[in-house]
């Protein structure tokens, strides 16, 4: 009984080690010779005729015109024409190829090629672990697939996940485009690359750059992120995450974008962005600031959302909700801007509000709502501002404002007092980027101080007119003229009362006035990070 035992346990041992480890099978050979002297443990199987050698190995069949095949180690070296074919789902050929029974791997070298259904590898020497189903290069390689043409200095295939791992100066080859990276992830299946250094990608009409991200090969569209940038037909946008979509010609952008029409001249910032490449159009949300370059001066709009449409030179810029104009000889607010870049023409609108609830605010309250400008020391507000830039020079030529024109101006000498002018329409034009005049009609007032030539007040001008003609030298008033039968009067000094200094409506929105950068961002606004513009 104890002897059958052990004759059990010896047959199970055996069997276990037996598909632990197989034994190389000699299939067939033309010939087979032995050489003590030079290869004392190898049987040296070789070619004969049309007889080649071939042997077999878990699943494995090896073909070729030379093998050294050792026993003892159950091990063997090929070479002439190798053949190594794993079922119908791999065929490994190369010049030379050694294998270990034992471990199961094997080393190809010599124009290796490996081909599978839906690829095939060439290189100079590969790595083939058969227990791991893995196979790897550290020579230059390149891959075929049905669509791409992919390179690279050093890669691993995994075969059961049909996934690659590049990595040094790998490249993509395909019609539409090309991926230069240094690392990157391949799904041969679903033909998707997984980035994980900086790659570049180059389309007919896109580049995109990025050190993270994927990109559907077969679909052209992708998620893209650290350092992301695409340029897109002129527009480079950043931003620390993009998706881009081809064939849509749509790209989006997340957190710290940038988009830089370099065309235009123009720059966009902001937290979220898109670019519709057929439509001309894009869209930048929260903390959005666009900066149109004009000559050496630049244009900087702030507002909650900024739309910019049209063809180049022709774009119509958009935007929404506490807008914010910031230029070196002037500065806005209002609710709403339009800005027409092929006739230079800004509109600045304020948000429409119902007449019954208009009936509720005193005259400055509704001020208070109006859009407003300041030229050096003047202050303008009105239902509609309208300002128009020479196309040519890109120097401010004319001001237009409809609607509860109130313009005012801080004395000179005295703090506490305010020349001032109202009406029901404003034509203002420009000289060499400065306000020279304007003409205010319809109920036209004035409230002007009238000092002599040693800056003593010879007193308070009010005056009514159908119109009223101001000059200005230097941003400061320097000529007024009247029309259509005025009426004033000069208060002096002893007779002006406190009441009578201002005129119904004014307020001094001097503390709303954007001076840099950074007053075009509210509170609320500065709570999230302002994309710095270089």
């Amino acid at each position: 009984m104890r002897a059958n035992i052990i004759l059990i346990c010896f047959f199970v041992s055996a069997s276990l080690f037996s598909q632990e480890q197989r034994t190389i099978e000699i299939i067939q050979a033309g010939k087979s010779i032995r050489n003590s002297t030079e290869f004392p443990d190898a049987n040296i199987l070789q070619k004969d005729k049309n007889i080649r050698v071939i042997l077999f190995h878990d699943g494995a069949r090896i073909e070729s015109d030379m093998s050294y095949y050792y026993f003892n180690e159950n091990s063997f070296k090929a070479n002439g024409q190798v053949n190594f074919n794993q079922g119908d789902s791999l065929l490994l050929v190369s010049d030379f190829l050694e294998y270990d029974g034992k471990t199961k791997k094997a080393i190809a070298y010599g124009n290796v090629k490996l081909t599978r259904p839906d690829m095939k590898l060439e290189t100079d020497t590969l790595y083939l672990d058969r227990p791991k189903n893995i196979a790897f290069y550290n020579s230059k390689g390149k891959i075929v697939d049905n669509d791409n043409t992919l390179e690279s200095n050093s890669g691993t295939y995994y075969m059961g996940p049909k996934k690659y791992i590049f990595k040094s100066n790998v490249t993509i080859d395909n019609p539409e485009y090309n991926v230069n990276s240094e690392e990157l992830e391949y799904f041969t299946e679903s033909n998707i690359a997984f980035f994980n250094d900086k790659t570049l990608i180059t389309g007919i009409d896109y580049n995109i750059l990025c050190r993270n991200g994927f990109y559907d090969t077969n679909l052209q569209r992708g998620y893209f992120r650290e350092d992301a940038t695409i340029n897109y037909d002129g527009k480079i946008i950043n931003g620390d995450s993009i998706f881009f979509e081809n064939e849509k010609s749509y790209a989006s952008a997340s957190y710290n974008v940038k988009i830089n029409d370099t065309i235009n001249k123009s720059i966009i910032t902001g937290h979220y962005g898109e670019i519709f490449r057929d439509k001309d159009s894009a869209i930048v949300t929260k903390n959005a600031l666009a900066v149109n370059i004009i000559k050496n001066d630049s244009l900087y709009i702030h507002s909650d959302t900024i739309t910019i449409t049209g063809a180049d030179e022709k774009k119509i810029l958009k935007g929404y909700y506490d807008v914010r104009i910031l230029k070196s000889d002037v500065r806005g607010l209002s609710d709403s801007i339009h800005f027409n870049q092929e006739t230079g023409l800004i509109k600045l609108l304020k948000k429409p509000k119902s007449s019954r609830f208009l009936k509720t605010l005193t005259d400055e309250e509704k001020n208070q709502l109006n859009p407003i400008i300041w030229f050096g020391g003047n202050q303008i507000t009105g239902d509609q501002i309208f300002l128009k830039s020479n196309v040519k020079t890109e120097e401010l030529d004319s001001l237009i404002i409809r609607g509860n024109v109130f313009m005012s101006q801080k004395d000179s000498l005295y703090s506490d007092r305010f020349n001032q002018i109202k009406g029901e329409k404003l034509d203002g034009f420009f000289s060499e980027g400065k306000l020279d005049n304007v003409y205010v009609e319809k109920n036209s007032t004035l409230l002007y101080y009238m000092y002599s030539d040693d800056a003593e007040l010879i007193g308070l001008n009010k005056t009514l007119a159908s119109s009223i003609l101001i000059k200005f030298l230097e941003n400061e008033i320097s000529e007024v003229s009247f029309y259509r039968t005025p009426d004033g009067n000069v208060l002096s000094e002893n007779k002006i009362l406190t009441n009578e200094m201002k005129l119904p409506g004014f307020i001094w929105r001097e503390s709303e006035r954007p001076n840099k950068i950074s007053d075009l961002f509210s509170e609320s606004d500065k709570e999230l990070e302002i994309v710095e513009i270089e």
